[in-house]
């Protein structure tokens, strides 16, 4: 009898529990609807590419876009392949970060697998702005390559490249770097260097041309779908340039993916120059700190290679200031990892890619500056998969590889963007200064709108006006930075009660923080009805 009462109890609970399990899993999946923390997810971490215009091969800025894709997005987000963010962010944290979160990837997870309710419309975040034009301004030196036409068939890519005369007379310093896509949905990247010597060569026959055939030529920027304008800190208490050299080519290795055969693309790149006689700028240095040159990677295996600057033992002779690193391999490459043995035998942490992927290289600005002091030595370690089960192996059978320019050959390089070494710099927040230089941002004319926005640019405060809306109006206003990351949330959901509007941006974001200058979009959300308007912090 105690036993039987004893078995019904423990059923008894177990009944509890489960339905109360069940309830609590009910609600949190009720929680993760469209309009309540998906799409703000999606917005943040998916629409840079994956919006109309963009490098993705669809659209994901609304929930009529994103729902139908469910199990794309599944599989991608399952096996890590999107968004693509090949650093391991353990190792070191980035400016301008794009991998998902644990939350924000069981959120589209549990979204999708509850077959992706919406929620309220009307309650849908306002979405980032992308303007798919110029967001630095005309700037002081444009120049474009030659209409050219992808030759990518369905099972390839191509890759060309072009020299390009400069025209430029005297030399200057670059303060900022724009590169504009001709066409964003076949631009797959864009690698510019300058070369000083002028002995760089065109090269769009064979389909995989890689680099520069000139070795005085160094890479400045990299243009990847998402990646945001190069705008060094120009300001005290940091003025940072490059100098270009009079008469220098610019140089562009283009990336074209599989499928876009007979697509058109004029990719262009804008510079801004500090005005002549500008004092008080560090040069910043941007070269493969790290390379090697002599491998041989032998057919069926994976071969280690690894580099070292300086060569011997004796590490560097000064103190340097590390900004970014830029690792490189072609389509071999399986892992890469670049760090400092520090003269206290500290490891300086640079980047570490577990995964290489050849479709996806940037520069990866350091969030905050890092020091690499005197008699440090810098090394790389990284693997090659040259075997038959690598699927991106362009040979078949494998055969062997050497370090070259082409595609179809190696490399082995870790470029970086460093200076000099001076107290304080690693104190420097980089993702905040970096933001400085969008002061020569020119506000854009706006069309006809049910909003106003004054004074614009702005320095303290930003008043949002209109006199035309409805009481009763539920209102969402959201403010963007120019790379699609929200800064503030002014008004969500918000039901008005007069005709006539006013609210006031004081340039602070959510934290309570004061706002960096530049460029900034205001997003609207009216009644389920979409809006913006840009605006400019002095």
């Amino acid at each position: 009898m105690h036993a039987t009462i004893i078995q019904k109890y423990s059923i008894a609970m177990k009944i509890i529990l489960f339905f109360s399990f069940l309830s609590v899993s009910i609600a949190g999946i009720a929680q993760n609807t469209w309009s309540d923390n998906v799409a703000q997810i999606v917005y943040d971490k998916c629409s840079q590419c994956h919006h109309t215009g963009g490098v993705g091969p669809f659209p994901l800025m609304t929930y009529a876009q994103t729902s139908p894709m469910a199990s794309a997005i599944q599989a991608a987000i399952s096996s890590n392949a999107m968004p693509p963010w090949p650093p391991n962010n353990n190792f070191q944290q980035y400016s301008h970060d794009r991998s998902l979160s644990t939350a924000e990837k069981s959120a589209l997870l549990d979204w999708i697998a509850t077959g992706t309710p919406e929620g309220v419309a009307a309650n849908t975040p306002p979405p980032p702005v992308y303007s798919g034009g110029v967001l630095l301004g005309a700037g002081d030196l444009e120049v474009q390559i030659p209409t050219y036409m992808s030759k990518a068939l369905a099972n390839g890519d191509d890759y060309a490249c072009f020299a390009m005369p400069s025209g430029l007379t005297q030399d200057r310093v670059i303060r900022a770097v724009e590169i504009i896509p001709g066409n964003r949905e076949i631009v797959h990247h864009a690698l510019i260097y300058i070369d000083p010597s002028g002995n760089s060569l065109t090269d769009t026959i064979g389909g995989d041309c890689g680099a520069p055939n000139s070795a005085d030529a160094k890479l400045v920027m990299g243009y990847t779908p998402g990646s945001s304008p190069l705008t060094l800190p120009a300001a005290n208490p940091l003025k940072l340039g490059m100098t270009m050299l009079a008469n220098s080519q610019i140089y562009f290795a283009m990336h074209y993916p599989a499928g876009s055969y007979g697509e058109y693309d004029s990719t262009r790149v804008i510079f801004h120059f500090y005005p002549p006689g500008e004092t008080g700028i560090r040069e910043v240095i941007t070269e493969p700190v790290l390379q090697k040159w002599n491998m041989v990677i032998p057919p069926n295996q994976m071969t280690p290679v690894s580099a070292q600057y300086p060569p011997g033992t004796t590490g560097l002779p000064v103190d340097i200031s590390i900004l970014s690193v830029f690792p490189h391999m072609h389509l071999l490459g399986k892992t890469i990892k670049a760090f400092a043995i520090q003269p206290n035998l500290d490891t300086l942490k640079l980047i570490d890619i577990p995964s290489w992927d050849f479709h996806w290289q940037d520069f990866y600005f350091f969030k905050n500056i890092q020091k690499a002091e005197q008699g440090s030595i810098l090394k790389a370690t990284g693997t090659y998969d040259n075997t038959a089960t690598n699927p991106n192996n362009p040979s078949s059978p494998p055969v062997t590889v050497y370090a070259g320019l082409n595609t179809t050959d190696e490399m082995f390089l870790v470029y970086a963007h460093y200076m000099l070494y001076q107290a304080g710099d690693e104190t420097y927040n980089l993702d905040s200064l970096m933001n400085l230089s969008t002061n020569s941002i020119m506000e854009a004319s706006q069309s006809e709108s049910l909003f106003s926005v004054y004074p614009n640019p702005f320095s303290n405060g930003v008043n949002i006006y209109s006199p035309k809306l409805k009481s009763g109006d539920v209102l969402s206003i959201y403010i963007y930075d120019m790379q699609g990351k929200i800064v503030r949330k002014l008004m969500q959901n918000s039901a008005i009660t007069a005709n006539e509007f006013l609210i006031e941006w004081d340039g602070n974001s959510d934290s309570g923080e004061n706002v960096e200058s530049g460029l900034y979009y205001m997003s609207i959300n009216r009644n389920g009805e979409f809006s913006n308007h840009r605006m400019v912090k002095q």
